[in-house]
């Protein structure tokens, strides 16, 4: 896996290039004037202690904190697709990671994939980190092969035995314990704050919506990518979080396997849904159409991995669901809300 790092991302747009990637998308010619006059001559000042500096006029790049510039960029390096069917480019706004399958130690398709995603950066000019770019190795063989340095640009890129990912921890050996420990470590540090409003004599249900926003969130990032995998000891560090919490606010909360379940369900659910979701052939009916066909799994790591663990919650529940409408796909049950209890 090679995670990309970009200098700058937004501010290397350059307006007249992405205008015209626009229109071979098929975008009218009204929203790309539109779109090209609001990234044209941006006057900036930055404004500090009541000093503010002049006026700096941009025409490159698109603004920071606008919900507009992330689009923009994925549609800028909407043509930077992969070549081979090894290799998978997963894209989320400027961060970027390549998966390559690397088999019988050939990394030909690999490197050529790698020098064409390169390629591909300089051509949209966008400029890769390459000090900041980081590589992880997950290789199960007992006998692992030593790889060659991958280098971009001339420069050699770090591997690394873990990094983070859009939030989650990831580790070479697939475990989660890092990941769980930096969450368990930020959902206590809020804690505080939770019982500064218990101080404060704050309703319980004010305490519970806060918990839900600050607290829970943090416990949930990502739970159905990891949850499934966590040895024991790693289940039993975060819901000790969820049990202060419990104490602090004074009413039942929902538990975190329980709330793995449901989003597990909805997630799964969506994907069937989904025709044109990638992973959508893994749910399979059977013939007779009440359950799906299991997955198969060389491996209890495997076996514990979101698709497998999605197909067994499907064929558990008491009914298959109904086919749902486009416009219904996300109007699937929330989690439970913890109930709004006073104490005695």
């Amino acid at each position: 896996m090679l995670f990309i790092d970009f200098s700058s991302a937004f501010n290397t747009i350059i307006p007249q290039q992405l205008i015209s990637k626009l229109d071979q998308l098929g975008l009218s010619t009204s929203l790309c004037n539109w779109l090209l006059d609001f990234l044209s001559e941006r006057p900036q000042t930055v404004r500090v202690d009541g000093s503010t500096s002049k006026t700096l006029v941009m025409s490159t790049g698109a603004p920071q904190g606008c919900v507009l510039s992330p689009l923009l960029f994925t549609l800028l390096t909407h043509d930077c697709t992969p070549s081979f069917s090894s290799n998978h480019i997963v894209k989320f706004s400027d961060d970027t990671t390549m998966v390559g399958l690397i088999s019988n130690n050939d990394e030909t398709h690999y490197r050529m994939e790698v020098s064409q995603l390169a390629t591909c950066c300089r051509d949209n000019y966008l400029f890769l980190n390459v000090d900041k770019t980081k590589k992880v190795f997950v290789d199960f063989r007992r006998v692992p092969t030593p790889k060659p340095p991958l280098t971009i640009k001339g420069a050699a890129v770090e591997r690394v035995n873990r990094t983070k990912f859009l939030g989650v921890h990831i580790s070479e050996d697939l475990s989660w314990t890092t990941n769980t420990t930096s969450l368990a470590k930020k959902s206590q540090q809020r804690l505080y704050f939770l019982r500064k409003l218990k101080r404060a004599r704050a309703p319980p249900s004010i305490m519970c919506s806060f918990y839900r926003g600050t607290i829970e969130s943090i416990l949930t990032s990502c739970i159905t990518v990891w949850l499934g995998s966590c040895t024991a000891a790693n289940r039993k560090t975060l819901p000790r979080t969820v049990k202060a919490a419990e104490r602090i606010i004074g009413v039942p909360l929902p538990s975190l396997l329980d709330l793995y379940g449901t989003r597990l369900t909805r997630k799964a659910t969506s994907i069937v849904h989904d025709p044109i979701h990638p992973s959508h052939s893994l749910f399979s009916l059977l013939p007779s159409g009440r359950r799906y066909r299991s997955l198969r799994a060389g491996s209890t790591r495997l076996g514990n991995s979101f698709f497998h663990q999605a197909v067994r919650k499907l064929n558990s529940l008491p009914s298959p669901f109904p086919p749902l409408c486009p416009h219904e796909r996300w109007m699937l049950k929330p989690p439970p809300v913890c109930h709004q209890e006073t104490l005695d």
